[in-house]
């Protein structure tokens, strides 16, 4: 039997935090991180598996994100003090931290800035790559269309057409359509757009030769998820000592959007963990 899901409002500073948590106090605390647009809802895609398996889940919106409050900062450094702020405010020392892109990297910021706290990590979909110029003017697109037509206005500024290969075209607009619909400010979301790329999360990857914690990387092959490319995934793994990486076979969805898959890989590294 699994607990019943509890939410919470956490508050740092002048920032709320909306989160949820399920499964048994006594689990091995499990955190999920979700990426830039997204909320605490994709990053497991609904599975329980993890709560049923004993873990005890600890899920949050991002700032700006989902439920939680709009902020004036969104850089790297205030997203890794909010998992902190998180951890604290449900009482755990030590978890296992699990993220998908933007959340692959705050989590990552943490384990090496506060190694004490992280007992594993499970790296979703790694993007970003130090010193390659980011492209910033996507961004600013994706910005500018959610702030002048909503939801379809992002839809439209992602080009979908132009980076997506046919089979996934319809799949993708329906998951951009609904992930955006969980957002209460999508003003806050378009910061974020803007923010996010233009902070730095590592110096470089040689920085996570110093993790010594069982690691995952879970990455996409590149016809489905142009957008976190496998040769990034692959860096992150090799540079991660120990770091297994997990790609889905050829021609098949990506494990990243296959939330029982996904959460069976993030259960095996937490008995690792322990």
């Amino acid at each position: 039997m699994t607990s019943a899901m509890t939410e919470r409002i956490v508050e740092r500073g002048d920032v709320c935090l909306a989160v949820a948590e399920e499964g048994p106090a006594d689990g091995i605390p499990v955190v999920l991180l979700h990426g830039l647009t997204a909320t605490r809802r994709y990053v497991v895609m609904g599975s329980r598996t993890l709560e049923r398996g004993g873990h005890r889940v600890i899920a949050y919106d991002t700032r700006g994100h989902g439920g939680s409050s709009p902020a004036p900062s969104y850089r790297y450094e205030d997203l890794a003090g909010d998992l902190l702020a998180v951890m604290d405010a449900c009482g755990v020392e030590r978890a296992v931290l699990a993220g998908a892109s933007m959340g692959a990297h705050t989590l990552l910021r943490v384990a090496l800035d506060a190694p004490e706290r992280v007992r594993g990590v499970v790296a979703i979909t790694p993007a970003f790559e130090p010193g390659a110029p980011a492209d910033l003017a996507r961004w600013d697109n994706l910005a500018d269309g959610l702030r002048s037509g909503g939801i379809e206005g992002f839809v439209a500024a992602y080009r979908v057409e132009e980076e997506v290969p046919d089979g996934w075209q319809e799949t993708v607009r329906t998951v951009l359509r609904q992930r955006m619909a969980q957002h209460e400010h999508l003003d806050a979301v378009a910061d974020a757009l803007e923010q996010v790329p233009r902070s730095q999360p590592l110096a470089s990857l040689d920085e996570l030769r110093a993790l010594s914690v069982p690691a995952l990387v879970v990455a996409s092959r590149d016809e489905a998820d142009p957008g976190h490319p496998l040769a990034v995934g692959e860096a992150y793994a090799a540079a991660i000592p120990g770091a297994r990486l997990l790609v889905e076979p050829e021609g098949r969805s990506p494990l990243a959007w296959q939330g029982g898959q996904l959460s069976r890989a993030i259960a095996e590294l937490a008995a690792e963990a322990r």
